[in-house]
């Protein structure tokens, strides 16, 4: 065995930090990303980056993966990507003889990834859940759009969706028109899944994240996002650390008990127009967002390793508050969007947009990919946001005929 662990899906953020984590700690990190130029493989931290196949090529990136575990060897394995996690997921008596999963075991993952089923136990326990009807093909929206209306919010059940032949991540979408909303439909359905067609909550956005094994909740961290990308609602790109709020922290953490989710974990809550917190899904892997909780002092991918690992788990009593986090790039993209879709329901107005992104640099804040220590992941992300960037700007005057 060569390496303590191997962190998957290098080009996410988390997977970054966390490589950042457990390298700074001493212990031998491998990681493994698309293409060499992925932001995780290029830190100091790492000892060793690995080439595999995309995410979404299930069947070459569990043959180069078995390849690699027989060739080097780690003592944990951690996956922060939908796909790579049903992946791991499908093939676990496969995998875990060799390498210690930093996942939940499977009766509580199966509950956390579909949304239906853990909105089902959030209403048992007393939750505030959205107002939603399940669709299960196109012919389901006209009743759906008489008891929720328009607009609304479509979402899949799973954020990864597979049928045998192709998968997609899909992420949730607003609808303001029949139209849209049977589109919309459509693309869930199209994969044999059903989609929950719930109404629309513009409030504020908080979460709570958990490192929980064992009966006990070993850290405890809360954040909201200012701005998410996309607008509606997806990875946060400006946050802020919080005091853990006295609704939604005792209510995350009997969701997390009753489902008896171990390890890392983030409950995610809207607010509505009242202040009443609603439920939005359990992410149960690291979130993109997982670095300002590190900077506020709750470290959970080393916590996430302890777990994963069998060892002892530190426990951590608190942290700071206060602090802002910005990921630039995805906060360009969501405010070009916000000038895209202007007008649109959750959708800041242009003016303010602009003004909040160009304010947002006054802050004191930390930006991700960005360490003074470990600079070589911020110019790979900095030229792969360039060269992304300059791509769909070509691609959009081509479609334009300009």
């Amino acid at each position: 065995m060569l390496f303590d662990a191997l962190l998957l899906n290098g080009s996410l953020r988390q997977s970054l930090v966390a490589v950042r984590s457990l390298g700074r700690r001493g212990l031998k990190v491998a990681a493994a990303g698309m293409h060499r130029n992925t932001p995780a493989l290029s830190s100091r931290w790492c000892r060793q980056g690995f080439v595999f196949p995309r995410e979404e090529a299930l069947g070459a990136y569990l043959a180069t993966l078995d390849t690699w575990l027989e060739r080097a060897g780690a003592r944990v394995l951690i996956a922060s990507n939908d796909a790579t996690i049903a992946l791991l997921r499908m093939h676990r008596a496969r995998f875990e003889p060799r390498i210690r999963l930093a996942l939940a075991d499977e009766r509580a993952l199966a509950i956390a990834v579909n949304k239906e089923r853990t909105l089902e136990v959030a209403r048992r326990l007393g939750l505030h859940v959205p107002r939603e009807v399940v669709v299960r093909e196109v012919g389901d929206v006209p009743v759906a759009l008489s008891e929720i209306g328009l607009p609304a919010v479509v979402k899949p059940c799973e954020s990864w969706l597979w049928n045998g032949r192709e998968g997609a991540r899909l992420g949730a979408q607003l609808v303001v028109t029949p139209a849209e909303a049977c589109h919309a439909v459509t693309a869930v359905t199209r994969f044999g899944e059903a989609a929950l067609f719930q109404q629309l909550l513009t409030g504020r956005r908080e979460a709570v994240s958990f490192l929980y094994a064992d009966g006990e909740v070993y850290a405890r961290f809360a954040q909201w996002a200012m701005r998410t990308s996309p607008p509606l609602g997806g990875d946060s790109v400006l946050r802020q650390s919080i005091a853990i709020p006295c609704d939604i922290g005792a209510e995350a953490e009997a969701l997390v008990r009753e489902i008896n989710l171990e390890g890392y974990s983030e409950v995610e809550f809207r607010r509505d127009a009242a202040g009443v917190p609603y439920l939005m899904e359990i992410n149960p892997r690291l979130s993109a967002s997982v670095e300002i909780a590190v900077r506020a002092g709750v470290d959970f991918p080393h916590l996430l390793y302890q777990w994963a690992s069998g060892g002892p788990i530190e426990r951590v009593a608190g942290y700071r508050v206060g602090g802002w986090m910005r990921h630039l790039g995805g906060d360009i993209y969501t405010t070009i969007t916000a000038l895209r879709q202007r007008g649109r329901p959750g959708v800041t107005p242009p003016a303010r947009a602009l003004l909040d992104f160009g304010l947002s640099f006054l802050k004191p804040m930390a930006y991700d990919y960005l360490n003074w220590k470990d600079p070589l992941p911020a110019v790979k992300a900095t030229a792969d946001f360039t060269r992304h960037a300059v791509s769909r700007l070509v691609s959009r005057v081509r479609r334009n005929g300009l």
